[in-house]
């Protein structure tokens, strides 16, 4: 029986959850802890899409059962193991048919279903609503290699709360940021994390992030939630070149060569030809410090320039050595 989105987000902290979307559908954007067992494929989500359009429900619907045939015992085995006897949660796009079938397929292996009312579709418009939600947004800004993610987790075992929209994106939002980082989640399942950390939030308190552009890496942040950031109160980290250089040489002194230059690549133009011949000769020489050294002149010319159009928001530059966090956490909470 299709049960409403509260409802179902509440009881999926005690019950398995089952996406019967296909593998590609799933692998575009899913709830958060939902496996995945697919009503139909990929292949049969096809074949089902193009018998609808040529000849109908009825007969899309015939179609669906005999290729799902084949395959109900493996659908119920891996149901049962998942469900370990007892009952669990499923949904699909809409909240029809794949997951009322799969709900009656499960409820003759003895499983009890319930289904999510308006499917998929209405957890990602409920997501993208919860991101217009008035926030009381606090950001952090700084140079490269000031240790801005750094601080934000520091700020959390404080009890602050905060996202941590790099960690999320698995990108550190510079040309450099996806080196030896995991795989970036698409666009849309990058927002379902961002909900449901946000979900989780007193959004009556502050909330600390990062200073961000809209992108980080090849993912783009919900257009509701970045206005807000465009408009929330910057305290900005004034750390010096020397401790910001050794930081970057400890994140990425260790980087495959191949793989470090390839990105440096994507900044030729900005960097300038000499710059960029500078630094490579560096970095091929085994000197990871005088190479970063060199990158900061660009991208501390770009913060730089960006933090002079978001001025009128700074309210206040906090002065640290990047070493005691602790101390400066405190601060920040007392801005």
């Amino acid at each position: 029986m299709p049960i409403s989105l509260d409802e179902f987000l509440s009881l999926r902290s005690s019950l398995p959850l089952v996406d019967v979307r296909s593998e590609g559908e799933y692998e575009t954007g899913h709830l958060a802890c939902a496996q995945n067992i697919p009503l139909l494929n990929n292949e049969e989500r096809a074949v089902v899409g193009t018998a609808y359009k040529k000849k109908g429900q009825i007969f899309a619907i015939k179609e669906g059962f005999r290729l799902v045939g084949p395959r109900l015992l493996e659908i119920i085995t891996a149901t049962e193991e998942l469900a370990n006897g007892g009952e669990l949660l499923a949904y699909c796009w809409r909240g029809g048919m794949r997951s009322h079938n799969f709900a009656q397929f499960a409820a003759m292996a003895k499983i009890k279903t319930h289904t999510l009312q308006g499917g998929y579709k209405a957890y990602r418009q409920f997501a993208y609503e919860y991101f217009a939600k008035p926030l009381s947004l606090m950001i952090i800004g700084g140079c490269t290699g000031s240790g801005k993610s750094e601080i934000l987790r520091e700020l959390q075992s404080h009890g602050e709360q905060i996202l941590d929209l790099e960690t999320l994106a698995h990108h550190k939002g510079s040309a450099f940021g996806g080196l030896m980082m995991p795989t970036q989640p698409s666009t849309e399942q990058f927002h379902n994390f961002l909900f449901e950390e946000l979900h989780k939030m007193d959004l009556s308190k502050r909330i600390w992030l990062e200073d961000e552009s809209i992108t980080i890496g090849k993912v783009f942040l919900p257009p509701p939630l970045w206005e807000q950031m465009k408009t929330a109160p910057i305290v900005a980290l004034d750390v010096p070149k020397d401790a910001r250089v050794q930081r970057l040489v400890n994140e990425y002194g260790h980087a495959p060569k191949e793989e470090f230059l390839k990105a440096m690549e994507k900044i030729t133009k900005r960097l300038g030809g000499q710059h960029f011949q500078a630094a490579k000769e560096k970095w091929l020489a085994n000197d990871a410090a005088s190479t970063i050294d060199i990158l900061l002149t660009y991208y501390d010319r770009y913060y730089s320039e960006s933090l002079q159009s978001k001025s009128s928001r700074v309210i206040a530059t906090v002065g640290w050595n990047g070493e005691n966090k602790n101390s400066l956490a405190a601060e920040l909470r007392n801005s």
